[in-house]
């Protein structure tokens, strides 16, 4: 029998007032959920059957979320009860539990009316949730619950061995992203899967990314036929390794066969003369004297090897130190040189003109005393948003390197002043993204080109992701598409990387869960940019709250481990992020050249952190650490190092998980 204390006001605990005000207010909470289950019926009639209870769990949730409840839980916590900060996959119940504590307390009986009783036990809910996850990702690995997503390279379509030891180290799911390669190479990926499936007896689900409207910055004029060739030096600068140049002949050039610095084309003629160990003279571009060794000639060219930095442009003159035959083949001119790369440089302050059309762009131009003659200016490869964007609104270059805000919108341009603050000047190439956080821009989230892609997905691939989902008449749309493309539906995953996205993502969910299986990615690299870098761990969390109440299964995207992948060491900011994908159901990791190395690290910090962390929920396994003091004195020491090399998976750090 539970006693208390009437109107305490001694300190010793809380007495049958304070019982009575949580009561009341979390009965108030109740009705407003159930009523507005109520008014939700709309929805609720378009949702598949395999999510109406996680529908009207989702309204609970919402209903839930629309008071600050802090309050509420210090008092709940205050009686030792939940604060119902864990209630997402169950959140009708979880009140109910807390309410049935308290009528007790006060010794009173209650029931809720059965028409208002929680469908969603506290399993019940977890396990709608595990059933969905599977459903659209497949079965788990065994000792890992949560699946690995890898974004394939252009490479793996010829690369079979690439996609076999993937799938070897825990691949769970292949992303083929759309706006990269064609039809004819994706399917030669997914061709490379299903053999290593049948090779290693694992399945492995296929999803494909439509690439959605990208804005991107338009091409700029090509730079200047210049190329440097520079040698490799240590810290003191004395020469490590000489550069490599390849000669070849500018008639029939032919490709190095190995690495070079430089490709250099001359007259056939001319270098036929070449031997090894012979020097070739020349000034470069800034009337430096420099001297190439030829250490190589083969019928196809000669390699040459240069211990200066130098300057080549077209036309540059190479002199046979000492030569042979007559003296007309013993210089030559250097023949036609690609374009170089060209680039905007920017700073704060600057004016950079945004154009409609996708005519080539330019650096600024400046006089002979360094002031302005023409602002840079590049294109922009969707010129319908200039109608929807304002003076005054904010704008990010290259995934939020370069922030600025437009200042003048004209017929033909965009005029955008750069007042991101940076140390030196940053630069500006083509091809790069450009964010309007805050502009209301009427684009659909399938462009022409991911509505010729779709039989394609439609035919192949188990998930479609539907990038820069902003709407529910955007997954709507997506989804009458492939209703239209025949029997075949593969599931549906919400890319979330806009504000618009972010903010609609209630609806969008609900409008999701008319079809049998959907998911959620969240795509963090835009995403930040849109909300804010700042505020990206709150939206992110977010995502996942609505998401787990939903019963939607949700992909953590974008930068995890990006350096191992890249580079092939993580940092130490990284594992602590890819220990934070644990909260979602899937984890994907983007391409690289130690993308397998990735896999498999990432395969082992999920199952480490498998025993510590179940979605939001801290899992209390024996801790090793717990017994260091309770060691006799001189075995702590002996103890620990025992836990570090014997590669249990029920520590924090140590062997590997398979062992």
């Amino acid at each position: 029998m539970f006693v208390t204390k009437k109107n305490s006001t001694d300190g010793a605990g809380p007495g049958s007032s304070d019982i009575e005000g949580v009561l009341s207010e979390l009965m108030a909470i109740r009705a407003d959920m159930v009523a507005g289950l109520a008014m939700s019926q709309p929805h609720l009639a378009q949702v598949h059957a395999n999510y109406r209870d996680s529908a009207r769990n989702l309204l609970h949730y919402l209903a839930l979320r629309r008071r600050d409840l802090r309050p509420l839980q210090l008092r709940l916590a205050a009686l030792g009860l939940s604060s119902l900060g864990r209630a997402e996959s169950h959140v009708l119940s979880t009140v109910d539990a807390v309410l049935s504590v308290l009528h007790r307390l006060l010794q009173r009986a209650w029931q809720p009316a059965s028409r208002e009783t929680a469908v969603l036990d506290f399993a019940h809910g977890e396990r709608l949730l595990a059933e969905h996850t599977e459903a659209l990702l497949g079965p788990a690995t065994p000792g890992r619950e949560v699946r690995i997503m890898v974004t394939m390279p252009s490479t793996a379509a010829d690369d079979y061995l690439l996609v076999h030891n993937l799938l070897q180290q825990g691949m769970d799911c292949m992303r083929i992203n759309c706006a990269h390669d064609d039809a004819a190479a994706w399917a030669r990926m997914i061709a490379h899967l299903r053999q290593a499936e049948q090779a290693l007896g694992r399945s492995c689900r296929v999803a494909m990314d439509l690439a959605g409207p990208k804005l991107r910055t338009g091409p700029l004029e090509p730079g200047p036929a210049v190329i440097r060739i520079r040698p490799a030096r240590d810290d003191y600068g004395r020469v490590t390794a000489p550069a490599r140049v390849w000669l070849t002949a500018e008639e029939s050039p032919q490709p190095p066969p190995s690495p070079a610095n430089a490709c250099l084309p001359v007259p056939s003629a001319w270098l036929a003369h070449l031997r090894v160990g012979e020097r070739v003279k020349f000034t470069d571009a800034r009337d430096a004297r420099r001297t190439f060794r030829i250490v190589d000639a083969t019928d196809d060219g000669c390699w040459a090897e240069a211990t200066n930095t130098a300057y080549i442009v077209p036309g540059t003159t190479l002199r046979h130190a000492r030569g042979a035959g007559k003296p007309d083949n013993r210089e030559c001119r250097i023949g036609a040189l690609p374009p170089g790369e060209n680039i905007l440089t920017l700073q704060k302050g600057d004016l950079l003109i945004l154009t409609r059309d996708l005519k080539p762009g330019r650096p600024a131009s400046y006089d002979s005393a360094r002031k302005i003659l023409s602002h840079a200016v590049i294109g922009c490869t969707m010129p319908e948003v200039f109608d929807d964007v304002r003076a005054g609104e904010p704008i990010w270059f290259d995934d939020g390197k370069i922030g600025g805000v437009i200042e003048k919108v004209e017929k033909a341009h965009v005029l955008v002043r750069i007042t991101q603050e940076h140390l030196k000047a940053v630069t500006l190439r083509a091809d790069k993204g450009i964010n309007l956080p805050e502009s209301a821009l009427r684009l659909a989230a399938m462009t022409a080109r991911d509505i010729e892609d779709l039989p394609f997905v439609a035919r192949h691939a188990d998930i479609v992701e539907l990038s820069f989902a902003n709407s529910a008449q955007d997954v709507a749309s997506l989804q009458q598409r492939l209703a239209d493309l025949g029997s075949r539906q593969p599931a549906i995953v919400l890319k979330i990387e806009t504000r618009r996205g972010f903010e609609n993502l209630p609806e969008m969910l609900l409008t999701a869960m008319r079809a049998p299986c959907c998911g959620v990615m969240i795509a963090r690299g835009d995403l930040a940019v849109e909300c804010g870098f700042e505020r990206l761990a709150e939206v992110q969390e977010e995502i996942l709250w609505l998401c787990e109440a939903a019963h939607v299964p949700v992909i953590w995207a974008t930068q995890v481990l990006e350096t191992l992948a890249r580079a092939g060491r993580p940092s130490r900011a990284e594992i602590t992020d890819a220990a934070m994908g644990l909260r979602a159901e899937c984890v994907m990791l983007n391409k690289g050249p130690y993308v397998v190395s990735a896999v498999r690290v990432l395969d082992d910090i999920l199952r480490r952190m498998h025993a510590h962390q179940a979605k939001k929920r801290s899992m209390l396994r024996e801790l090793h650490l717990a017994h260091m003091l309770a060691a006799e004195p001189g075995t702590a020491a002996g103890r620990a190092g025992h836990f570090f090399s014997s590669g249990r998976n029920d520590g924090i750090a140590g062997g590997s998980a398979r062992a």
